[in-house]
């Protein structure tokens, strides 16, 4: 048996690895589009902050570690064409040259595509001229030489999600002067306003220029003074804006990268997605796909389209598995995050409530402010903590945190996390067994005492209920 999988990152290469695992007299090519197969790309922004020391580092497997498994690497080859029919995928080499790879199974893992907002002057503007975008090694190759060549003492950095987050950090780090525009009411967009208010913050403190609710629509050469970019924009109100920079970088999302599989005749879902079931197969025969140019399976929203790297990771195992002529399911997300940004911690699971309302649940919230382990111990901290859940079943449906570093808000979330893949109710979760000891929590976790909070605002306790008349 011959597998190819096309796609060098977290899904392609999972699949390849699982498909070798299982079956080791499997044969496995895998078509790789540049020359870092397995890099840590949620890694990229340590390495320019200079946490990472080298970028080699960034790789999970070195060349050698992937090929010691048996699975073979084409590098630099980009997959352009599917003969479903004939079972035969058409690969154009770095020369120009085109080979046909014959398959018995074939796993697209081509993953997304950095979205480009329409800011005049980003068409002709490039890395040449310190405008960068970061989605590949190539990419930060590309940003380390501008860093490099032009030395910059300020940058403009375009979106406030998690990278441009981490960038915000990284760039700073350097000790570069860091302008942040968001066009969306508050930084970090997928947390409620008044979590990400506290990630505002946090960014305030450590000297970043936040401009929200802003858009960036022009960026050009400068054509005098010490700054190399002149930036041209709007804020709330539409008053114009403008900053002159050395440096702009624009992170404002990613795109599903499907136009070998859409050519090759796969369905596409929300947001271009291509369609995929539970198993990873995409329709069409002997043909699976996995990570971020696929559908997400979400445990409360059904099929929607949330590009994370543990869901590849996942997706891409179970289209490995099922490659060999296993039976492996992907059990669905329930969109956990984290992001570190300076000395805060932000983290989300589930569903917001505007998310619930679509998904026809009724949900109300409660924020909790705990501490992360007993006051009386030194350095106690307080998380906040929102908590959201059906009205009228009680069934937790999400969790957002926010806590310093330190107090373990990133696997609290898990916890959350835990709740939510095995449905339970917000009251449930004050049955859960968890540690205590003083320097690290409390007999009740900061996590109950949230959910606790919730069930005296919003729900009866079950007790009561019971002794409710009727």
């Amino acid at each position: 048996m011959h597998i190819v999988a096309v796609g060098g990152s977290d899904a392609g290469i999972s699949a390849a690895l699982r498909a070798r695992e299982l079956d080791p007299s499997a044969e496995v090519t895998v078509v790789v589009a540049d020359t870092y197969p397995n890099f840590s790309i949620c890694g990229i922004p340590y390495y320019i902050s200079g946490e990472v020391g080298h970028w080699s580092n960034l790789a999970h497997r070195t060349h050698a570690d992937l090929e010691a498994t048996g699975m073979r690497l084409r590098l630099d080859a980009v997959a352009t064409a599917i003969d479903v029919d004939g079972r035969r995928l058409a690969v154009r080499a770095s020369d120009g040259g085109e080979t046909a790879l014959e398959y018995d199974e074939l796993i697209v893992g081509t993953g997304a595509l950095p979205v480009l907002p329409p800011i005049a002057g980003l068409d002709t503007l490039g890395a040449a001229d310190g405008v960068h975008v970061l989605h590949s090694m190539d990419d930060t190759f590309a940003l380390e030489q501008s860093l490099d060549r032009i030395v910059p003492s300020t940058a403009l950095i375009v979106g406030a999600g998690y990278v441009g987050l981490e960038m915000a950090e990284g760039l700073t780090a350097r000790g570069i002067a860091v302008t942040q525009v968001e066009m969306l009411p508050e930084v970090l967009p997928t947390v409620d306003p008044e979590l990400g208010a506290l990630v505002h913050a946090e960014l305030d403190r450590h000297g970043v220029a936040v401009h929200t609710q802003a858009t960036v629509t022009g960026i050009a050469r400068a054509e005098s003074g010490p700054a190399r970019l002149h930036v041209v924009g709007a804020g709330p109100d539409a008053e114009p804006l403008a900053w002159d920079v050395d440096l702009v970088l624009v992170v404002v999302g990613v795109r599903p990268n499907t136009d070998l599989l859409v050519a090759a005749g796969a369905r596409s879902g929300p947001r271009g997605a291509v369609v995929v079931d539970d198993t990873m197969a995409t329709g069409l025969p002997h043909v699976w796909a996995a990570g971020d140019c696929v559908v997400t399976h979400h445990r409360q929203l059904g099929v929607t389209y949330l590009p994370l790297g543990t869901t590849a990771h996942k997706q891409g195992r179970v289209a490995g598995e099922n490659a060999v002529g296993g039976r492996a399911r992907f059990a669905g997300s329930v969109g956990t995050q984290v992001v570190k940004v300076f000395d805060l911690v932000a983290a989300r699971t589930g569903l917001r409530e505007h998310e619930a309302a679509a998904a026809g649940f009724v949900p109300v919230s409660s924020t909790a402010t705990p501490d992360d382990h007993k006051a009386y111990y030194p350095g106690a901290q307080r998380i906040t903590i929102r908590i959201t859940g059906d009205r009228d079943t009680g069934q937790l449906l999400g969790a957002q945190l926010v806590g310093a570093r330190g107090t373990e808000t990133a696997k609290r979330v898990d916890t959350f996390a835990t709740a939510l893949f095995h449905g339970m109710t917000v009251e449930a979760v004050s049955d859960l067994d968890l540690s205590y000891t003083p320097p690290l929590g409390s007999p009740w976790d900061a996590v109950q005492i949230a959910t606790q909070a919730w069930v005296r605002e919003h729900h009866l306790p079950r007790q009561v209920r019971a002794l409710s008349p009727g």
